[in-house]
């Protein structure tokens, strides 16, 4: 797979490191501040198997509210981390529990 980017661009990521997860959370940390917000090791993975709960959920039921309300409580996290900027959501619900989020 080939991408395109610019001249500068190409030099820019030419210097820098690679990010690892142990950059981020070091072992035995659960959290770390980005931006002034906590961000919980989990928290995406707590996200995407809510979006995959959610289809199997009927709205208007008391499982689907909280599901859809953890979602949109995580929805910051994953815009911070920068998640949304690199990914978007197949489903439409999804999409639209981030929008609500914003």
């Amino acid at each position: 797979m080939s991408h395109s980017s610019s001249p500068q661009s190409q030099s820019q990521s030419q210097h820098q490191p690679v990010v690892r997860p142990e950059d981020v959370l070091p072992e035995g940390i659960d959290s770390t501040a980005i931006n002034g917000l906590t961000v919980r090791k989990g928290s995406v993975a707590a996200f995407v198997a809510n979006a995959l709960r959610l289809d199997d959920l009927t709205e208007g039921t008391p499982e689907h509210a909280d599901v859809v309300t953890q979602m949109r409580e995580l929805a910051p996290v994953l815009r911070t981390i920068g998640l949304l900027d690199v990914f978007l959501p197949r489903s439409p619900a999804v999409e639209r529990i981030l929008a609500e989020a914003a």
